[in-house]
């Protein structure tokens, strides 16, 4: 199992110091989902209140995850999530994220808006994760270069097309990404991208996207991977958001087989012990 593309590991020494140790070894970092939102998908309610989430973040710690990816507006695509103002967003954050950061893991800041990256960020997230890649807020390259930060670039489409081809459509949106991280001034070394499985793509596609990850290598970059709970799992065996944990743990292993460094996820006992019992064998071939 490799943690990272063979073409993405020859360039280990340019990343960023905060993803390196995770890019050097042969299991992907898992990053523990914290969504302080009443409507998210799967947990929507359970963590917003400040203690429940503050108490969610230290479990997750405990139970192995290196990255806290903390969302205060859901982004569901196929419930039709409410949009929320940044001012809503921001109300929901200040309550919990400094309270979470000071617990010494890495702190990921899940949002599309520049204006909640920035804060997040001043209060000491260390990472950016959008879900629009870049090409939703104008502001957000920017907002990140200036802090020298990570960021998650995650593949996304307005509409859902059965008739494309994803990988193909996956490659431009990453190239164009790129381009505007390129002229904000991000650094090559700071970027991780996101296929997005579940966003703007059908079921099939989703499965198509984890199938294919590895073509993604060409750019030479990290990948993020998160099929947790995700609705493609239920086409296969009918399920439930919160019965869904046999196959998010299946989908994240062949990501990881595929070169994924982080695997974000709502179960993450479980599955930090899936990818690095994995590793463990994989080691003994």
């Amino acid at each position: 199992m490799s943690a990272i593309s063979p073409h993405a590991a020859s360039d280990l020494a340019s990343s960023h110091p905060l993803l390196r140790p995770w890019l050097a070894r042969p299991y992907p970092a898992v990053m523990g989902i914290l969504n302080v939102t009443p409507d998210s998908f799967s947990d929507g309610g359970r963590f917003d209140a400040p203690d429940r989430a503050i108490a969610q973040a230290k479990s997750m710690i405990a139970a192995g995850a290196e990255i806290i990816d903390i969302g205060a507006e859901s982004t569901r695509p196929y419930k039709g999530a409410e949009p929320v103002t940044a001012a809503e967003e921001l109300a929901r954050l200040r309550p919990v994220l400094p309270a979470i950061v000071a617990l010494g893991v890495p702190v990921s800041i899940d949002s599309m808006k520049a204006e909640v990256a920035a804060y997040a960020l001043d209060q000491g997230a260390q990472i950016a994760n959008d879900v629009w890649g870049l090409q939703r807020d104008p502001a957000m390259a920017a907002i990140v270069a200036v802090h020298g930060a990570p960021v998650v670039v995650m593949h996304n489409r307005v509409t859902v097309d059965p008739d494309i081809d994803i990988i193909e459509d996956m490659l431009r949106f990453f190239a164009h990404s790129l381009e505007i991280a390129a002229k904000a001034g991000i650094a090559a070394g700071n970027i991780v991208l996101d296929p997005g499985i579940g966003f703007g793509k059908t079921p099939q596609q989703s499965m198509t996207a984890l199938a294919r990850l590895d073509q993604l290598a060409r750019f030479g970059l990290p990948l993020l991977v998160g099929a947790s709970r995700k609705r493609f799992i239920s086409t296969v065996v009918e399920s439930e958001p919160r019965e869904r944990l046999g196959g998010s743990i299946a989908a994240h292993l062949m990501a990881a087989q595929r070169g994924a460094a982080i695997i974000r996820a709502h179960d993450v006992a479980e599955t930090v012990q899936a990818v690095r019992v994995a590793a463990a064998i994989e080691a003994q071939r």
